[in-house]
């Protein structure tokens, strides 16, 4: 009896070694192909994503690149005409201060031949005293 029992286990061990080292059915090949193709087509898919956000990525840069161009260029302009308004206003505070000392020193003439013309006497001659 032993015998027979031996002779059913190692027959048992082959053949389960044996059914081991056979490929897989062609189910469970078709499955894993099935799986291997969804996994790639879910890499696609973010592939393709991940292109379609860097083009857009990129084309920001690009307009953000030529508003800033604009923005500078009109920054250079304000500029210029920020340094052209402060030359007229020097200029024109220059011309105030000078109609002013001109004003004053024609106000000054006029009081001072007031008081002349209050020293001496309407009619013209000095009283002798």
């Amino acid at each position: 009896m032993n015998i027979r029992l031996a002779l059913f286990c190692v027959s048992f061990f082959a053949a389960g070694s044996a059914l081991a080292q056979q490929p897989a059915p062609v189910e469970d090949r078709g499955d894993a192909l099935r799986q291997g193709q969804y996994r790639a087509g879910i890499a696609h898919r973010e592939l393709e994503q991940a292109r379609y956000d860097a083009k857009l990525a990129e084309q920001d840069v690009l307009n953000l690149r030529d508003a800033h161009a604009a923005a500078q260029q009109q920054a250079d302009l304000r500029k210029r005409e920020l340094d052209a308004a402060q030359k007229a206003f020097d200029a024109a505070r220059s011309r105030v201060t000078a109609a002013q000392k001109k004003y004053d020193a024609e106000l000054s003439a006029v009081d001072a031949a007031h008081r002349a013309a209050k020293q001496v006497p309407l009619g013209g001659a000095a009283n002798p005293k």
